[in-house]
């Protein structure tokens, strides 16, 4: 089959692609721009067209598939409704390639990315052959794509836009409920709803891997008929991850190869968590600048997620002092979130804001970094903001020093910047 993807570059997207040329199709797709997913794709030998434009679309493609990025208004998904092409979003997509397969689906609010891969990583490491499509980059597999020769399939589900109710997984972990994605959800009543759907629709001989004792949990355990395993008291060794989150994600990841594989020793289990080092942009150590501050890159980019990760930043370096540049990820995030994020930071010595990252949305009027930086400031910290991501860099610069951590943190692009300070 020829399948064109439009926003390739996708982190999701980016794994499907790869899966698509295991299988044997022919791949092309496009991007707005340049990524080190679309790098990595090239090295692969699928095509990535930069920027976007109608003439990207193949004629002759059996399968248009794009990302929740790009909008029906895009100028390829245009040409590809003038030609009558078949077009299909990235999880409708995961639905088809998953189906007939032993699924571990994982979702929640925090931990999805980390869990899956340790997930993933565990099956391999035991010899169980998973194929695998996690929301970030894996060292240990070169990619954010693990091509197996089994019929497990481990992938990261998004509640967003009740995107996991597209799957049929034989398990289902569920790492914890907050309420987030706030343009979908109008209440946090409205995302448990979509988790409470999911697990209904696992199968009696299934399981939901989840924390029993956790916040939101409840309604969702009430709907289910499958197994519901507590993962919350699960022994997992030391980790080479910092935090007692990393800690519960081992938990969950180790609880769900034990439901599908209790032949699995836990001896086998423990060595391959053990051995973890983490992916692309989870407290990722990027290095050093030339004055000897030490660069960290994460994608928290949710309140809690925020004051976790700066909480585990603060135990592990606890005479460094920490500067952490934010990057806001949606007008309507940082809107309705405002009071978690002013008081997210308390970890920090000082916050800078990059300006808001739109992605789908158009600016809600008052809803700026601006704001958010004054409402901090209002509480004794330290905090400014700044009107692009040059201006982050150049002021992180100015304050570099030995005793320093530069922590750049947020779902945008903000990862950039961590790259420029310790590459020159």
């Amino acid at each position: 089959m020829r399948i064109h993807m439009i926003g390739i570059g996708g982190i999701g997207m980016s794994a499907l692609a790869q899966l698509y040329i295991r299988d044997g199709h022919t791949v092309s797709g496009s991007d707005r721009e340049v990524s080190p997913t679309t790098e990595l794709l090239e090295t692969k030998g699928i095509r990535v067209s930069i920027p976007q434009k109608s003439e990207n679309v193949p004629v002759d493609a059996e399968r248009i598939v794009y990302s929740d990025a790009v909008w029906d208004d895009n100028p390829e998904r245009i040409r590809a409704k003038e030609l009558e092409l078949k077009q299909i979003s990235y999880f409708e997509a995961l639905g088809e390639v998953s189906e007939g397969k032993r699924t571990i689906a994982v979702t929640g609010t925090h931990g999805k990315t980390t869990t899956t891969a340790l997930i993933a990583k565990i099956l391999k490491d035991a010899g169980k052959n998973p194929t695998a499509i996690v929301g970030s980059i894996v060292p240990e597999f070169g990619s954010n794509f693990l091509s197996g020769t089994s019929d497990i399939f481990v992938i990261e589900a998004c509640e967003y836009k009740d995107h996991l109710l597209k799957l049929s997984p034989a398990v289902l972990v569920l790492t914890n409920v907050e309420w987030d994605h706030t343009d979908w959800f109008p209440t946090l009543d409205a995302e448990i709803e979509t988790f409470a759907k999911s697990a209904e629709k696992l199968p009696s001989g299934g399981a939901l891997i989840t924390n029993i004792g956790g916040s939101n949990i409840a309604p969702v355990v009430a709907r289910t008929k499958a197994q519901v395993i507590s993962y919350a008291d699960e022994v997992v060794p030391e980790l080479q991850l910092v935090g007692e989150f990393n800690l519960m994600n081992a938990r969950a990841a180790k609880s769900a190869v034990k439901a599908l594989f209790p032949d699995i020793a836990d001896s086998v289990i423990d060595k391959s968590l053990s051995e973890f080092k983490g992916t692309w942009r989870r407290f990722e150590v990027k290095g050093e600048t030339k004055e000897g501050a030490l660069v960290i890159d994460d994608y928290a980019h949710h309140p809690s997620a925020i004051e976790a990760t700066l909480k585990a930043t603060r135990v592990k370096f606890p005479n460094k002092k920490i500067i952490v540049a934010f990057h806001p990820h949606l007008y309507s995030r940082t809107r309705d979130l405002m009071d978690g994020f002013v008081h997210a930071f308390v970890d920090a010595d000082e916050v800078v804001f990059a300006p808001i990252y739109p992605a789908r949305e158009e600016p809600i009027v008052g809803v700026t970094s601006d704001a958010l930086a004054e409402k901090i400031r209002a509480t004794g910290k330290q905090a400014q903001a700044f009107h692009s991501l040059e201006e982050v860099e150049t002021y992180l610069r100015s304050v570099s020093a030995p005793d320093t951590i530069l922590m750049t943190m947020g779902a945008g692009d903000i990862y950039k910047v961590a790259d420029a300070l310790v590459l020159s």
